[in-house]
């Protein structure tokens, strides 16, 4: 099916998916019409009046080739992706992973899409499907009447769900440097990070307090799911005493110079911005009471005093049943003018959004065009994901971030962990390339 590359396409919704769709489309020529419902209203989870906010975490993740994200972002870094190049911009120091200032990063990438010739923004609440071909990547946090009618595609006329959790932002100037010290675990990189460290027994205290905090009741929700990337840390406490000290608090690898040993266990803060003055904590997100908040960040013998300038949320994200009702270009399968990007469609995190709003939009060009599809493999990162969206025998459908397990293994063997995961992605870089020198790629 081709169509008419004058007739606009379409995007609804303008984070990360939506832009890296409009923009893909727009350097292909084709002209888009970007809808996004800010600054007129906004979700339960943004603020900024930017595009692509970061609502969670400001990092991207690991920027290594041995870690599929990373893998990830190299392939889109190939593809021309919009989202990578402005992350990489506003990259602020974080170890090997790739973190950026969220405040610039947005306003980086709403300036280039604003300033598009061939992007046209239009600021309103859509609530029903448009007419015409459409990429819909309103995200996990859909507006009511639009998720109403998008519902209805479903075979059993209801979306999915799952709640999803954001960490606390605290001022630097807060934090007790007499007990903290930056480092990056095993010494990998600059020393990036501030870390925390608690005794066994402060430990045992934190832990106690966090199982028996009170927390902010999921009304009207109780039987969705929390998707196991963004458990509150009080949820995840909640499964044994050592389970978050094997997670987001594991000492492994850091050594305190006070000590110059590992602390029993480590609560560690990442840069929010690139002046250095705000810090997340990591792996904290949360669904606790505000005050409940306060009382357990300060019982973190570096954080008596921290000033909490942002408190760690929860609310609902909602995607839909995609192996049932999308093809491996994240079209609906039932009407093909339509298709999905992003969130919604139960990718997860804020790399694969991207992902699959830059595949969306480069492979809906090319139809327009009247061009043959990519049709990326599953040998690529880019191409799994999509596959693993879109494929039906996947019995318990749940959100997905990018990982080596549902990349196409190799043909040989290869010893080691990390060299088997270097040769999976030096084959799929490779690929990557060979299909940016298609006479007809662009």
């Amino acid at each position: 099916m081709t169509g008419d590359s004058n007739a606009a396409v379409k995007v609804i919704g303008a984070g990360l998916a939506g832009c890296e769709a409009a923009w893909q489309l727009a350097q292909r020529e084709i002209p888009v019409e970007l809808f996004e419902m800010k600054p007129g209203e906004k979700s339960p989870a943004h603020i900024s009046p930017h595009f692509a906010e970061l609502v969670c975490s400001n990092s991207l993740r690991s920027n290594e080739l041995t870690n599929a994200v990373g893998l990830l972002k190299a392939e889109m870094r190939l593809l021309g992706s919009l989202i990578i190049s402005a992350a990489d911009e506003t990259r602020i120091p974080a170890g090997g992973a790739l973190a950026v200032d969220r405040e610039r990063f947005a306003a980086l990438v709403s300036e280039r899409i604003k300033k598009h010739p061939l992007i046209k923004v239009k600021e309103e609440i859509v609530r029903e499907i448009p007419e015409g071909r459409v990429i819909i990547a309103t995200g996990p946090l859909t507006s009511n009447g639009l998720a109403e009618n998008i519902s209805k595609l479903s075979p059993d006329k209801k979306m999915l769900s799952f709640f999803d959790a954001a960490a606390p932002i605290i001022t630097s100037e807060s934090i007790d440097m007499g007990n903290a010290f930056f480092a990056s675990r095993y010494d990998k990189g600059d020393a990036d990070y501030i870390n925390c460290p608690l005794s066994k027994e402060q430990y045992i205290k934190l832990y106690k307090a966090l199982i028996s905090a009170d927390i902010v009741p999921a009304r009207g929700f109780e039987d969705k799911t929390v998707f196991e990337g963004c458990m509150p840390i009080e949820a995840m406490a909640k499964r044994g005493e050592d389970t978050i000290r094997f997670g987001p608090l594991k000492p492994v690898g850091l050594i305190d110079p006070a000590t110059g040993k590992e602390p029993y266990a480590v609560v560690q803060l990442r840069k929010d911005n690139s002046e250095g003055t705000l810090y997340n904590l990591v792996g904290f997100q949360t669904s606790l009471k505000f005050p409940e908040q306060k009382r357990i960040i300060s019982m973190i013998p570096a954080l008596v005093n921290a000033d909490i300038v942002r408190y760690g949320v929860m609310h609902l994200n909602t995607y839909i049943d995609s192996p049932r009702i999308l093809d491996r270009f994240y079209r609906f399968i039932q009407d093909k003018r339509i298709s999905f990007a992003g969130q919604i469609t139960g990718v997860e995190g804020y790399v694969e959004s991207a992902a699959s709003g830059l595949l969306n939009g480069l492979e809906t060009a090319r139809e327009i065009h009247g061009l043959p599809p990519v049709m990326f493999s599953g040998e690529t990162a880019i191409g799994a994901l999509a596959l693993y969206v879109s494929t039906g025998s996947v019995s318990d459908f749940q959100p997905m971030n990018i990982n080596f397990g549902i990349i196409k293994p190799l043909d040989i063997k290869i010893k080691g962990k990390r060299n088997k995961n270097l040769a999976i992605a030096e084959r799929s870089l490779k690929l990557i390339e060979n299909i940016k020198s298609m006479p007809s790629y662009t």
